[in-house]
C-alpha cells in the first residue's frame, strides 16, 4: 500500500543517491561530480538540453512532490550498507530508491499487506538487496530482525492506496500510529523517517489529523520533526513529514 499518485512513485530512479557531504571539500568534488554527470547526460542526448529541467524539479519542473523531497533528504544521508525499512512498499518504486542508496552491502526490509505489491517489488528489486514482508507495517518490530532495533538509519512511509489497484484497501490511522511508535524506537541516532501523506483521499484527512497530533507530541530533546506541505495548490495536497532521531555531537 501506499505509493498514491504515479507521477510520485515515478521518481523512484530519479531520486538514486548520487552524494554525502561530510567536509566542504569533499562535498565539493561531489558537487562537480554531480554536474559532470548531468552535462555527460545532455552530451550523450543532445536533444535533452533544450527541455532539460532543474536537478530538483518535479515531473512537470515544478518544486518537488512530497514523495522527491522525501527521496533528496534520505538520498543525502545514506550510506552503502545502511539497513533501511520502506514501510510502505506499493509497486516497489520507494524500495528501488532505498536500494539504491545503500548499495552495495546494505539491505531494505520492506512491508505490504497486497501480495500484487510483493510481486511487483520483486520485479524491481533483486532478492539479495531486499526482504519482503506480506505484513502490515504495524508489524515492524515483531518481524524485523531483533538485532536490527535501534539500528534502522531511515525508514520510509508513503500513504494512501495501491495505484493500480482496490483504492478502498488504503492506510488506517489506527495502524499507521502503531507504525509509527515502533519507527521512530527502531531508528538508530542520527536515523530519518520520511511520511508521505494524502489527506485527499477517504479516511486520508482524519489520518493526516492524527499524524499532527502524534508528531506534535514528541519528545523535543529526542526528535526534530519538520512538516512540509504547498499553501496554494488543491485544498488537500500531499504533505511530507520528516522526522530525525537526535544524535550525540561528535567532538
Amino acid at each position: 500500500m501506499g505509493k498514491s499518485r504515479p507521477s510520485d512513485a515515478a521518481g523512484g530512479s530519479e531520486g538514486k543517491c548520487h552524494f554525502r557531504s561530510k567536509t566542504g571539500s569533499q562535498a565539493s568534488r561531489a558537487l562537480i561530480a554531480l554536474r559532470s554527470s548531468v552535462l555527460l547526460q545532455l552530451v550523450l542526448n543532445p536533444s535533452a538540453s533544450t527541455t532539460a529541467m532543474p536537478h530538483l524539479a518535479s515531473a512537470t519542473g515544478g518544486l518537488p512532490s512530497s514523495v522527491r523531497w522525501a527521496q533528496l533528504i534520505l538520498a543525502d544521508r545514506l550510506l552503502p550498507g545502511d539497513v533501511v525499512v520502506d514501510a510502505t512498499m506499493g509497486n516497489g518504486h520507494d524500495t528501488l530508491f532505498l536500494s539504491q542508496c545503500v548499495s552495495p552491502g546494505g539491505h531494505v526490509h520492506a512491508f505490504d499487506v497486497q501480495a500484487a505489491a510483493l510481486e511487483e517489488t520483486r520485479k524491481r528489486v533483486p532478492a539479495e538487496m531486499s526482504t519482503l514482508y506480506l505484513a502490515g507495517h504495524e508489524t515492524m518490530a515483531q518481524n524485523l530482525p531483533v538485532e536490527l532495533h535501534g539500528q534502522l538509519a531511515a525508514i520510509m512511509f508513503n500513504l494512501g492506496y495501491l495505484p493500480g489497484s482496490d483504492k478502498t484497501c488504503i492506510t488506517r490511522t489506527e495502524t499507521t500510529l502503531a507504525a509509527l511508535a515502533q519507527a521512530i524506537e527502531l531508528l538508530k541516532p542520527g536515523g530519518i523517517l520520511t511520511l508521505a501523506v494524502y489527506p485527499g483521499h477517504e479516511g486520508g484527512a482524519e489520518e493526516s489529523r492524527e499524524i499532527a497530533k502524534w508528531a506534535a507530541g514528541l519528545d523535543a530533546r529526542r526528535f526534530e520533526v519538520q512538516h512540509l506541505r504547498p499553501v496554494n495548490r488543491s485544498a488537500a495536497p500531499p504533505e511530507l513529514w520528516t522526522i530525525w532521531k537526535s544524535a550525540p555531537m561528535k567532538k
